[in-house]
């Protein structure tokens, strides 16, 4: 996710690959992808897990996009990866092996919030993995810590699902990690059974799960790294250390042998990529005793110890009593491979176009007035409102706040109690994240939303801006979207998005520096989303007698509160709520600010309101956020 500063840089980023001839770009920043395109067409496009792509609205937008491949979340179940597999014309990759974030992936901002470092832009601190306690029985103190992924044993049932490539996660990790989960990898695609406990050894977190593939989720998803589990991996480390350091044969080559009378002899190579070498050796002298056979051939023709080769077929053209000799035989071998290594280690540059400068136009603080929200008071910045309960929009809310995104199932339970004039202000909010099975489900409640009068729709997620656009609302993105450049903030323009709240990782400096013409707002008040988990981290005892509500305590002994939407995902909020009320001469320059109510009553809405409508006075107890911070 680059910066505004940082997108001078991405042309010249994207030369330098095309140069080096790369095969495809992975991307999760939609302005990066069209700079992709556009500079350098012929190199495919995959878009990233951290695009949050969970379902078949988000995979059939990048598709749309112009993506080759779409690399799936890791919290998909085995029926949600079939349902895209499916449905959608385009490549899918999925995680079979390695470390599993608490959070869904692009969705998570705890390692931003708490140590600068943003897990958005490649860089997290792993917060996940240090103490948090719910206080619940049975609790281990790690709550956020899940076990390490493996699918090993799966892999057949993947590629029956039509699932296109398969994804080791090792970053960091050792060469014999590598070598572990590959080799087991490649042995169960042949059939084999793969040896769990080997990769367990090298390297897990109290043994592996795979429960969110098979749907069932829970306490024994969670583990730790353990003595034992660093002891384990002792014993196997030395033999793993030499399978690692070994050239390991890993491409096929396909001979073509041609021995006819006073004709020289030829020997051709090809690897099944586009690569062939041929050369040619003195014509073959008549046999005395035994002439060359196919056997002698082949067994010349396998000694290709010390490549990376290994014979993947021969086709002999022999003719009857000649004889080539064993020692010109494997002279060809030699000069054949030689030639074909030659022709795999050219690098083929893709063609690359530099794209004339075009300075972004400066951006003007302005709004496209719409039928359903009432004119600007441009004296003031407007203030927008996102909450979690209908009883939290009070009368002072609903006059003062130009929109009101409420979310979806408590929009419908508490349509009833709302007037026709505050439904027309009212943005009907998705969930931060929409997997799968929940789609068709969806679509029939925005649809009886839209029965309602409810035009409006707020989304963090590129599935819900397609499916927003898709039955006619008005579609405003949330900060989930990840805008922090002119660029990404441009294509959302291009995909019809009205405005969008730009990402609260970037500082003001950065956020002004956004230029182009769709409007943009700050989230200035409000707990921070941290985290969207598919696991909840309270859930150990069960749901039984949990009211939705729980906090988990870091080491420092912050409490940070966990709230369940429809006990389908949970969010963790950061410990103390972002305030700006008396700084808000500082947020000029942009075209609205969101407050973001989550356990507010009613009469601490109104007095934040009024903070920030009136008064302006200071609050204890509060953060700022990163707005004068550089997160990295």
């Amino acid at each position: 996710l680059p910066t505004n500063e940082e997108a001078d840089r991405l042309p010249d980023a994207i030369k330098e690959a095309a140069k080096a001839g790369v095969d495809a770009f992975i991307v999760a920043d939609l302005g990066v992808l069209d700079a992709c395109k556009t500079v350098a067409p012929d190199i495919d496009v995959h878009m990233s897990t951290q695009t949050g792509i969970t379902n078949w609205a988000a995979a059939r937008a990048a598709y749309h996009l112009g993506a080759k491949r779409v690399v799936l979340a890791r919290e998909m179940s085995r029926s949600e990866i079939a349902a895209i597999t499916r449905t959608v014309p385009i490549e899918t990759e999925v995680f079979v092996h390695g470390a599993l974030c608490m959070c869904v992936s692009g969705q998570c901002y705890m390692s931003s919030v708490i140590g600068e470092r943003s897990g958005n832009r490649g860089l997290c601190a792993q917060p996940c993995r240090l103490p948090f306690a719910s206080g619940r029985k049975g609790d281990s103190g790690y709550a956020l810590s899940l076990k390490d992924l493996s699918l090993a044993r799966r892999v057949r049932e993947l590629s029956e699902l039509g699932v296109d490539s398969f994804k080791i996660e090792g970053r960091m990790k050792r060469p014999e990690y590598v070598a572990a989960a590959v080799s087991q990898f490649k042995q169960a695609l042949r059939g084999e059974q793969a040896d769990l406990d080997l990769m367990a050894a090298v390297f897990s977190r109290s043994g592996f799960t795979q429960g969110y593939f098979d749907g069932k989720l829970g306490p024994e998803m969670f583990g730790t790294r353990q003595k034992e589990d660093v002891l384990a991996g002792q014993k196997v480390l030395k033999s793993l250390n030499d399978l690692a350091s070994k050239d390991v044969p890993r491409v096929g080559v396909d001979f073509a042998f041609s021995m006819k009378a006073d004709e020289p002899v030829t020997l051709t190579a090809s690897d099944g990529e586009g690569h062939r070498a041929s050369v040619q050796g003195e014509p073959p002298q008549a046999a005395l005793k035994a002439p060359t056979n196919e056997e002698l051939v082949r067994r010349s023709l396998e000694k290709t110890g010390g490549t990376f080769y290994y014979l993947n077929s021969l086709a002999a053209e022999l003719g009857e009593g000649l004889i080539c000799p064993a020692s010109q035989l494997n002279a060809l071998r030699r000069q054949a491979l030689d030639g074909l290594t030659a022709q795999r280690g050219q690098i083929v540059p893709k063609p690359f176009s530099r794209p004339q400068h075009i300075p972004a136009p400066k951006h003007q603080p302005a709004w496209q007035q719409d039928e359903h929200l009432p004119l600007r008071a441009q004296e003031h910045l407007p203030l927008r409102v996102q909450v979690r309960s209908v009883s939290q929009l009070t009368e002072n809310l609903c006059g003062k706040c130009e929109l009101l995104i409420v979310p979806l199932d408590e929009l419908l339970r508490g349509a009833g109690g709302l007037s026709r004039a505050v439904l027309r202000k009212v943005a009907v909010s998705l969930p931060r994240v929409v997997f799968g099975d929940d789609e068709k489900e969806l679509t029939e409640k925005l649809m009886r939303c839209r029965e309602l009068g409810v035009q409006h729709l707020s989304t963090g997620n590129l599935g819900g801006v397609y499916l927003g656009k898709k039955l006619g609302f008005t579609v405003h993105g949330e900060y989930g979207l990840n805008i922090a450049s002119s660029g990404c903030l441009a294509e959302y323009e291009r995909l019809g998005v009205q405005d969008c709240l730009l990402s609260f990782e970037l500082s003001l400096a950065r956020a002004r520096a956004i230029g182009g013409t769709l409007p943009r707002g700050l989230l200035i008040y409000g707990r921070l989303p941290l985290m969207v988990t598919r696991n909840c981290p309270i859930r150990l005892a069960g749901c039984k007698d949990c009211k939705g509500f729980g906090t988990l305590t870091d080491r420092k002994r912050e409490v940070f509160e966990v709230r369940c939407t429809e006990r389908k995902y949970s969010e963790i909020f950061n410990s103390k709520p972002l305030y700006l009320g008396d700084r808000m001469e500082e947020l000029d320059g942009f075209d609205y600010g969101l407050l973001y109510f989550t356990s507010e009553g009613p009469k601490q809405v109104d007095k934040v309101l009024a903070r920030y409508a009136a008064t302006h006075e200071p609050m204890a107890g509060i953060t700022r956020g990163l707005y004068w911070r550089n997160v990295k």
